[in-house]
């Protein structure tokens, strides 16, 4: 488990609930490195003084807010802390919420509440408190020197505290140029939407996590390792040398041809209709054996 990046409190009405918080994310992004072509050295970024251009250590280097021009106002991070130390140390819940209430959009970064007493009995409270109430907590603390909006929730026996982002930070849809909502607008038929709800029902399961990987991630990997197999790891193949590219696609007009065409795939229907024509039509007579 990773370590705990933050200790406080749960402020729950007068309860005081002392809890950590841990990452509930894991990235397994790509890590390539910035190398010269030229002899493929690994390429650094350097901090350098904007003035004098000398370069400035790490334990040299402060925080500053420009409050004008040039002009800076030095904060460490135990000054900031201290600012509101109540505040920063306090996941206060400000109130209670349906869970369908919140639109996905606002979901960003989930972390794991842990107990700094494993028989926490507030802990448990609060849990089975938001559990039995199918309830959310709409809370506000403050992580890295700024002040976020959380829904606490229960996921399994864990509470969770899952980031939100403020309505200002989202992106109105307006000025998206999207097809009108009404199907008879956006020209599309009645047989179409019922080819593709079926299309839909068919492709419908359980929600599973675990079937579900990166393969982009493995392509890449394998891609790697043919190269270093080969013996071309500094083998640098210019865009026209890469012949493999998707050839563009146009807008399908007629869709009933691809909605039928998914329809067969996914259900064996054209297997099931070349079976139905191959039927003697009524009246005929089998073919003796010769």
């Amino acid at each position: 488990m990773a370590r705990a990046f933050w200790k406080g409190s749960i402020s729950f009405g007068l309860v005081e609930i002392p809890v950590s918080l841990q990452p509930a994310v894991q990235t397994h992004d790509l890590d390539f490195s910035l190398l010269d072509r030229k002899d493929f050295s690994p390429v650094g970024f350097k901090r350098f003084n904007k003035n004098s251009g000398r370069d400035v250590p790490r334990e040299e280097v402060v925080r500053g807010y420009e409050y004008e021009p040039d002009e800076y106002v030095v904060l460490t991070d135990e000054e900031i802390a201290r600012a509101n130390v109540e505040r920063s140390q306090t996941i206060d819940i400000v109130q209670f919420v349906e869970r369908d209430e919140i639109d996905p959009l606002y979901y960003e970064t989930p972390y794991y509440i842990e107990p700094l007493k494993k028989a926490s009995k507030s802990y448990a409270l609060l849990r089975a408190a938001l559990e039995k109430s199918h309830r959310v907590g709409i809370a506000r603390v403050v992580l890295r020197t700024r002040q976020r909006l959380a829904a606490l929730l229960v996921r399994d026996e864990v509470l969770v505290l899952d980031l939100l982002r403020y309505p200002h930070e989202l992106r109105s849809a307006e000025g998206l140029h999207v097809p009108p909502k009404s199907a008879k607008g956006a020209g599309i038929k009645e047989t179409e939407v019922r080819m593709a709800l079926q299309l839909i029902d068919g492709m419908t399961g359980h929600w599973d996590p675990a079937k579900y990987k990166d393969e982009y991630r493995d392509d890449v990997m394998e891609l790697v390792r043919r190269k270093i197999k080969s013996g071309q790891t500094h083998t640098i193949l210019e865009p026209e040398e890469i012949k493999e590219r998707r050839p563009a696609r146009s807008e399908v007009m007629d869709l009933m041809p691809l909605l039928k065409k998914s329809l067969a795939e996914r259900t064996g229907g054209t297997r099931r209709s070349t079976k139905r024509r191959e039927r003697r039509a009524p009246g005929t007579r089998r073919p003796r054996s010769a």
